[in-house]
């Protein structure tokens, strides 16, 4: 079955304008060619979409149901065409658990002041690849390399590696902690995003792990006392939470942020977001 956009713009502006000859001229095309483009539709779904009568056109319940699809689908390829057209005017950066920590809000501003032509916007994706996989942006910030080869990326900043705890945790009486104090602790994980495995301890003195999908889960938990986890340090800048305290891993190696963005489509953002955030972590 193949739908035309302009068999859905027809039916909503008969359905809106009331009648076929204000449709028509609300088109700009003659009254028989709206009959003709409804009179296509309701074939090609094998349904009646209008009751019409010589005072009025009304939706049929079914009508009413494929006008409602079609008004978001015509709204959606219309972002779609001012998203192609529009010369990159908005720029989405996903990431996972956490933004930029504590540099989220001067990148933010210092991008609102430097480039007011494209409009930033930030969106929390827990996704391998933070939403860029999925379409819901076009560049992502993640902390640990990106396997798949549609995806370049490049480091833009190093951060210290926190443990989170419980705060009457015995260790969080302590100003930082080493990876061995953890080694007969549960460490609480997220394997598709997360920066921390067990592989960081020894074979023989490798903590108990137990999974998790989302940060708000994880500090839940972590509260509890039951678990303690591992995190790069824009989580505790981010997700202060009462019950939790985050001390830094002495022995603990820095976790990388990279930018990451499509190798074959890269946004024209791309090269002044990777400067203003590689001088933002410089200036750290």
């Amino acid at each position: 079955m193949d739908l035309e956009l302009r068999q859905l713009r027809c039916l909503v502006a008969i359905v809106d304008e009331g009648t076929f000859t204000d449709a028509a001229a609300m088109l700009g095309v003659s009254q028989a060619a709206v009959s003709r483009t409804l009179a296509s539709l309701e074939r090609a779904l094998g349904v009646r979409l209008l009751r019409r009568t010589s005072r009025a056109v009304t939706p049929t319940g079914t009508g009413l149901r494929v006008v409602a699809h079609a008004r978001r689908l015509l709204a959606e390829a219309d972002d779609l065409v001012r998203d192609a057209t529009s010369g990159h005017t908005h720029l989405r950066i996903g990431y996972a658990w956490s933004a930029l920590g504590r540099h989220t809000l001067p990148f933010q501003r210092r991008w609102s002041r430097t480039h007011p032509e494209t409009d930033l916007h930030l969106v929390r994706v827990n996704s391998a690849t933070a939403g860029l996989g999925e379409g819901a942006c076009e560049l992502a910030v993640v902390r640990r390399p990106l396997d798949d080869r549609r995806f370049e990326s490049a480091i833009v900043g190093l951060e210290r590696r926190l443990c989170a705890m419980a705060s009457d945790d015995p260790l969080a009486r302590r100003r930082s902690v080493r990876l061995a104090d953890l080694a007969g602790r549960t460490l609480l994980v997220d394997r598709r995003t997360g920066t921390t495995t067990a592989d960081l301890w020894p074979p023989d003195s490798r903590p108990a792990t137990e999974d998790t999908h989302d940060v708000d889960d994880w500090l839940t938990v972590i509260a509890t006392g039951r678990s303690v986890g591992m995190t790069a340090e824009s989580t505790a800048n981010q997700y202060p939470r009462p019950g939790v305290v985050y001390r830094p891993v002495r022995d603990g190696e820095p976790i990388a942020v990279r930018l990451a963005w499509w190798k074959d489509d890269p946004h024209p953002a791309t090269q002044p977001v990777l400067e203003l955030l590689t001088a933002l972590y410089r200036e750290a």
